[in-house]
């Protein structure tokens, strides 16, 4: 299984020791994940990230010591994070242990120098409240994942397809991403996969999750990600005004106005850096921006 993920085209993959691993296997899973991010890089996996135990486990020193001397490590997702206390716990361990990967540690061109990154798993009622707290723990720390499992078991609901039991937990999660600027806001996980109606669950609750403002999501199989990437991804129509909002602002800026209009619609300068940040964003995702900024270069404001 390890091997066949080296094949994906995927944002990142997390390499799990937490839950799929059962306790005697733990200390095999260790060094069998180590070994693997020792071979090197594919291209089409941007971020190799390893989900440790929970500090609260009491194994989670066991899994840092070992895996942190992965060279291809980029990423440690740490689940259960009730407190800042269990952010404290790792970022001294990394600290300690790999003092190059500390984000104010001169700058390295080489891959296997960059920070260490830190994605906290919000799972219970106590991690919700103390997202202020959790938030500016680490300096390691560059985003949240909502775990909705185990949510719903410690508020003892029922998950259920609209999802609305989770809005506030969800909305509470983005917020703080958003407030202390951590750039990963990674919605909950879709268990359905397998077939038609599998596959259109999943790109719904992509659909809501972006619309919420989460940049990310979580899968289980290789079967979902085309679906999430594309509902993740900024659509045709969407690259489309962005780039005729910029073009025209450029020419409306040109000539002293800061509000404007397009298609009816006033256009100012919030909604000039969201078009501008869609652009961002589409080029990120290989979308073909610069045959469309062709396409309107002769867009006036209004």
């Amino acid at each position: 299984m390890l091997d066949k993920s080296r094949g994906l085209n995927v944002d990142c993959v997390a390499y799990d020791l937490e839950d799929s691993v059962t306790s005697d296997k733990k200390p095999v899973a260790r060094k069998a994940i180590r070994g693997f991010l020792d071979q090197p890089r594919t291209k089409g996996i941007g971020e190799n990230a390893v989900r440790i135990n929970a500090v609260e486990s009491g194994q989670a020193l066991d899994d840092l010591t070992e895996i942190l001397k992965a060279p291809n490590l980029d990423t440690i997702v740490v689940p259960k994070v009730n407190s800042a206390a269990d952010l404290h716990f790792v970022t001294d361990v990394i600290k300690h242990t790999l003092p190059s990967r500390h984000p104010t540690a001169p700058n390295s061109d080489s891959r296997e120098q960059q920070p260490i990154g830190v994605l906290a798993l919000i799972e219970s009622a106590k991690g919700l409240l103390n997202l202020p707290s959790i938030c500016q723990s680490s300096p390691y720390l560059s985003g949240l994942i909502f775990a909705a499992e185990d949510f719903a078991l410690d508020l003892s609901i029922t998950r259920t397809p609209s999802l609305t039991e989770f809005l506030y937990a969800r909305s509470a999660i983005i917020t703080a991403c958003r407030a202390y600027n951590l750039p990963s806001a990674i919605d909950l996980v879709c268990t359905s996969y397998k077939g038609e109606e599998g596959l259109q669950t999943l790109e719904r609750e992509c659909l809501e999750g972006r619309r919420l403002g989460f940049n990310g999501k979580q899968l289980i199989h290789p079967g979902q990600v085309d679906i999430a990437q594309g509902a993740f991804a900024p659509g045709y129509d969407e690259i489309t005004w962005a780039i005729r909002v910029v073009i025209a602002d450029e020419k409306a800026d040109r000539q002293g106005r800061g509000a404007w209009t397009l298609d009816g619609k006033m256009i100012d300068v919030p909604v000039v850096r969201k078009a501008k940040n869609i652009i961002i964003k589409a080029e990120l995702c290989g979308c073909d921006v610069a045959a469309a900024k062709e396409k309107w270069k002769d867009q006036d404001p209004e």
